[in-house]
Parts: C-alpha cells; structure tokens; sequence
C-alpha cells in the first residue's frame, strides 16, 4: 500500500499537470486560517483549475492543540476546520469530490464514520481510509479532501 501512494499522488499531478487547459497562472496557493504563519511547510490548500486540494486536517484549535477526548471529538473539530478551509476558497462541503482518511487504529474507522455522516450528506464523496502510523501530534485521524468549484 505504501507504494501506491507515491503512485496515486504522481498520478493525480500528472493528469492535472498534463491538461492543455490549465497552466501555471492557474494554480494558486493558500495559506489562511488558524494555523498561517506557525511554519509549516505546505499550504492549506491550492487550486488548480476547477478543483481545490486542501491539505490533510487534524483535530487542532485555533491554537493548534488536538481537542481533547479522543477520535469522535477529533473528527468534529477537523470536520469543522475543512468546513473552514472550504469557506475560505468559497465552498462547502457539498463541493468534496473526494476524501483521503488515515485513522491512527483502523478500528475506530465506525466512530469516525459517525462523525463523518454528520457532514457529508448522501451521495457521499469518493472516498479512501487506511491505518496510518505516527500521525502529526499524535492525532488519531487526519483527513484531505479534493472540491470541485462548480460550473
């Protein structure tokens, strides 16, 4: 699996990269909210095109501390930091096109999805959730999303 990532990732680039329609005046990159300025290497989120990637979110507050009390209070601060993030850019969470989960123990992928359900609304967005290692700050979940601006 870890192999893949490297591969979906090239992917991704690639067919965004290789559009005729999009060039480098077109991609822009964001770096707003709660955690601007504390240095982290990456932006909170870019758009190319028509679609805007958000980096991965964890549960932090607005001072960069995990909520405390374990996954289910996690998933709803990193669900209403995406809600940010997106609001920022003009979207909602009715625009994710696609979510990538990593949850620090697979077995609590049921209590994330309970949160989860409570901000995405049928049809659900496409969708990966794999265990993952060493999340930042000890978080027990992080999740990325993909939006599409619509037309």
């Amino acid at each position: 699996m870890t192999r893949m990532i490297p591969s979906i990732c090239t992917l991704t680039v690639f067919l965004i990269a290789g559009s005729a329609d999009l060039h480098a005046a077109e991609i822009a990159r964001f770096d707003e909210g709660p955690l601007a300025g504390m240095g982290y290497p990456f932006s909170e989120s870019a758009r190319a095109g028509d679609l805007l990637f958000l980096a991965g979110q964890v549960g932090e507050n607005a001072e960069g501390k995990l909520a405390p009390g374990g996954i289910q209070v996690e998933a709803e601060q990193l669900m209403l930091n995406i809600e940010a993030a997106l609001g920022r850019r003009g979207l909602k969470m009715a625009h994710v096109v696609k979510c990538t989960v990593f949850l620090a123990d697979i077995d609590e992928w049921g209590a994330f999805n309970e949160i989860y359900r409570k901000h995405f609304s049928p049809p659900y967005p496409a969708r990966s959730a794999m265990a993952a290692s060493g999340l930042v700050g000890g978080a027990r979940v992080e999740m990325e999303c993909v939006a599409g601006y619509p037309d």
